[in-house]
C-alpha cells in the first residue's frame, strides 16, 4: 500500500484556486460530500481511507487547515470521495447530502466572518504579488536570456536522453505541494521527494527563470509521452513550483524561501539560476531596492496569514455548532461503500 498526499486547492494572490478537475478526469465514480461542516466531511473521508488497507490512495490536504481533508482517490478502483467546496465544476458525480444522516436541523449556511477574512487574506496576497513583480523586474533586467535558453535546452536533453519516446497522449495533473493556511505557510515537499530517486533543487532569486524552465521541462516530457504532475505556486498561481514525472523517477522544483531545501542524497543536484544567468554583483548593486521590496512583500504575506488565522477562528466557531457521532459517520461510509460496489 502506498499513499500520496498533496493539495488541489490553495489560498493564493488570485483567490482560492482549485485544480481538482485534472486529478479526477479519468475517475469513473466520484462521490461529492455535501455539508457545511469540514469536520464531518473529513471524518467521512478518514473513515473511507481506513478501509483501503490493500489499495494505493491519494489524499487531498486542505487549504483550510491541517485538521481537514478535501478528498481521497483510489485510482486502482477508479473511485474518488471529495468535499463539495472543491467540486463546483465536477459533472456526472453522485452528490451525497450528509444532512440525511445527521440528526437535528439541516445545516446549509457558512460563516460570513470566515468568508470576509478569507477575502481579506487573498487581497493581501494580491498586493504582495504586485510588489513581488517589481522584485522580479530587478533580476529580469540583469538576465542573460541566451544562456537561459541554452541551460533549458541542455537540461531537457540530459533528462530525456535515457528514455525512449512513447507514442501516447500523456496526462497532465495540476496540483500544489503547499499553500498559505491559518497554520502558516505549509508544504509536503519532503514527502514528494521520498517518491523519486532523482531531484533537482532550483536555487535563484525572484524572476531568474525558475518557473519558465520548469514549464518547458514539463512540456518536453509530455511530448515524449510521459505523464506529468505539475505543481503550481501557492502564491502566484500562474507560476510553476515543481515538475514531477513518476515514470522518469525525477522531479525538479523551486527550492527557495518559503520552501527552501537542500540535497541530502548523492543523486540530488542543485541548479543555481542566479549564479548561471544573472549579471555578477546584481544583489550588491541593487541591495537597497531589493531589501525594500522584500520587506514590503513579506509584510503583505504576514498580513495575509494573519487574516487566514482569523478566518480559521471564525470557521472553528461554526464547526462547534455541529454534533457528530461515530455511528453517523459509519452509517455514511457504509452507504458510500455499498453504493460504489453496486
Amino acid at each position: 500500500m502506498n499513499k500520496k498526499y498533496y493539495y488541489v486547492s490553495g489560498n493564493t494572490a488570485k483567490g482560492l484556486v482549485n485544480h481538482l478537475k485534472s486529478n479526477i478526469e479519468d475517475i469513473n465514480q466520484v462521490v461529492i460530500l455535501r455539508h457545511p461542516s469540514l469536520t464531518l466531511k473529513t471524518m467521512v473521508i478518514n473513515e473511507f481511507i481506513k478501509k483501503q488497507k490493500k489499495n494505493d490512495y491519494e489524499i487531498f490536504l486542505s487549504a483550510f487547515g491541517k485538521e481537514f481533508l478535501d478528498g481521497v482517490i483510489v485510482r486502482d478502483k477508479s473511485i474518488a470521495i471529495v468535499s463539495d467546496h472543491i467540486a463546483s465544476e465536477v459533472t456526472g458525480a453522485f452528490e451525497l447530502d450528509l444532512n440525511l444522516f445527521i440528526k437535528g436541523e439541516p445545516s446549509t449556511t457558512a460563516s460570513k466572518a470566515h468568508i470576509h477574512h478569507l477575502e481579506e487574506a487573498h487581497q493581501s496576497f494580491k498586493t504582495g504579488l504586485s510588489v513581488h513583480d517589481d522584485l522580479e523586474e530587478v533580476y529580469i533586467n540583469e538576465m542573460d536570456f541566451e544562456k537561459a535558453n541554452q541551460l533549458t535546452s541542455d537540461f531537457i536533453n540530459m533528462v530525456l536522453e535515457e528514455f525512449p519516446k512513447i507514442n501516447r497522449n500523456a496526462s497532465r495533473r495540476i496540483r500544489l505541494f503547499g499553500t498559505n493556511t491559518k497554520d502558516g505557510v505549509v508544504n509536503v515537499v519532503p514527502h514528494l521527494l521520498e517518491q523519486v530517486s532523482n531531484a533537482y533543487f532550483i536555487k535563484g532569486r525572484a524572476g531568474t527563470g525558475k518557473s519558465t524552465l520548469m514549464k518547458k521541462v514539463a512540456s518536453a516530457c509530455e511530448d515524449y509521452g510521459y505523464d506529468v504532475e505539475l505543481y503550481y505556486c501557492s502564491f502566484d498561481p500562474n507560476s510553476v513550483d515543481m515538475v514531477f514525472v513518476p515514470e522518469m523517477n525525477f522531479c525538479i522544483f523551486d527550492s527557495t524561501d518559503p520552501h527552501e531545501f537542500f540535497p541530502d542524497r548523492a543523486s540530488d543536484i542543485i541548479i543555481d539560476m542566479y549564479e548561471k544567468l544573472i549579471s555578477p554583483g546584481t544583489d550588491e548593486a541593487h541591495a537597497t531596492r531589493i531589501q525594500e521590496l522584500n520587506n514590503r512583500y513579506k509584510s503583505y504575506m504576514k498580513k495575509g496569514i494573519e487574516e487566514l488565522k482569523i478566518a480559521g477562528e471564525a470557521m472553528e466557531k461554526e464547526e462547534q455548532k455541529y454534533t457528530i457521532t461515530k455511528a453517523e459517520v459509519q452509517e455514511i461510509n457504509n452507504f458510500i461503500i455499498n453504493m460504489i460496489q453496486d
